[in-house]
């Protein structure tokens, strides 16, 4: 893929027929934002480029998924508010999802995922 670009898309999860509605965070300000100041999230957030995420001044618990730069599933974690894990080093993508999500549509570590941008729900 290109020169990512904020916008909307879709997202795919390899073995799994539905796609999942997809926000798209790849400017510096977007990135930044992320997550903060919303109470829940419709599909996922991805941001790009991205190795660490943090949850301070987050208002609910998500999911992350670091993606390598093919958009494979590197590592998994469920994250509470007010917390800052490790960056992964081999991350190039982090995709944020409610928690929950990522278990119900199959994101784990190996697997692939697409992206189609510019894919409105």
């Amino acid at each position: 893929m290109g020169k990512w670009q904020n916008g909307k898309g879709r997202l795919t999860v390899e073995g799994r027929d539905e796609s999942v509605e997809l926000e798209i965070a790849a400017s510096y300000n977007t990135r930044r934002r992320g997550l903060l100041g919303r109470t829940g999230l419709d599909g996922a957030l991805l941001i790009t480029p991205c190795s660490s995420v943090h949850t301070f001044r987050m208002g609910f618990t998500i999911d992350v998924a670091y993606l390598d730069k093919e958009l494979r599933v590197v590592d998994v974690h469920t994250l509470k508010p007010g917390r800052m894990p490790l960056p992964r080093l081999r991350a190039r993508h982090v995709l944020e999802a409610e928690a929950g999500a990522m278990e119900r549509w199959g994101v784990r570590p190996g697997v692939r995922l697409g992206v189609q941008p510019g894919v409105d729900g």
